[in-house]
């Protein structure tokens, strides 16, 4: 090889390095959602489009629409628990959850993700209220509105909370509070919706 292919073949590889750049220490684990019960593999379903239930996208205030753990400090101060770092915005973990209890829990064909589930009349929308540690209590709160169709053209509307109190803050203990809160929250939905 002349020294002039060689330099032809590591000039793009040296500047491309300067132009990367990995950011900072990933964080040592992520915390995730997970369903008290799942269905098990094999399982299906059928449904007309009046019995199928579509989760639509759950919103949530900003400050709960990134991938760190809120911590209340003060009615007016939110700061973010250290190293707590969820693996996706917490709406989404919390869409999956509410689907996949929902999925178990009854006979209902559930469309959930970016699919806008064309074919079911039947819809679950809502705003994650809250989905974090409480300082001044040192507990941890979820708290979701959640908002469906009703008879004919109404609209049925309901607050689910959880609290799950006497948590370290700290995200060992803040990260299970969270799941059993919001696994309790996404059972509470699932009766409701039936």
């Amino acid at each position: 090889m002349t020294t002039h292919f060689k330099l032809a073949v590591l000039a793009p590889a040296l500047l491309l390095g300067g132009c990367l750049s990995f950011g900072s220490e990933p964080p040592e684990s992520l915390l995730t959602l997970t369903a008290t019960a799942t269905a098990p593999a094999g399982t299906g379903g059928s449904s007309t489009a009046d019995t199928a239930i579509s989760l639509v996208e759950f919103q949530a205030p900003a400050a709960l629409n990134v991938t760190r753990v809120p911590v209340q400090v003060s009615d007016t101060e939110i700061a973010y628990l250290k190293d707590a770092v969820w693996v996706e915005r917490p709406a989404r973990l919390f869409r999956r959850l509410i689907a996949e209890t929902i999925r178990t829990r009854s006979n209902r064909v559930v469309v959930d993700g970016d699919d806008p589930g064309a074919l079911a009349t039947n819809r679950l929308t809502g705003t994650l209220r809250e989905f974090g540690y409480d300082a001044r209590s040192g507990s941890v709160v979820v708290v979701f509105d959640a908002v469906r169709p009703g008879e004919g053209s109404a609209v049925e509307t309901r607050r689910f909370e959880a609290i799950v109190p006497g948590v370290a803050a700290d995200v060992g203990s803040v990260g299970p509070a969270l799941n059993r809160a919001a696994n309790d929250v996404a059972g509470q939905v699932a009766e409701w919706v039936g």
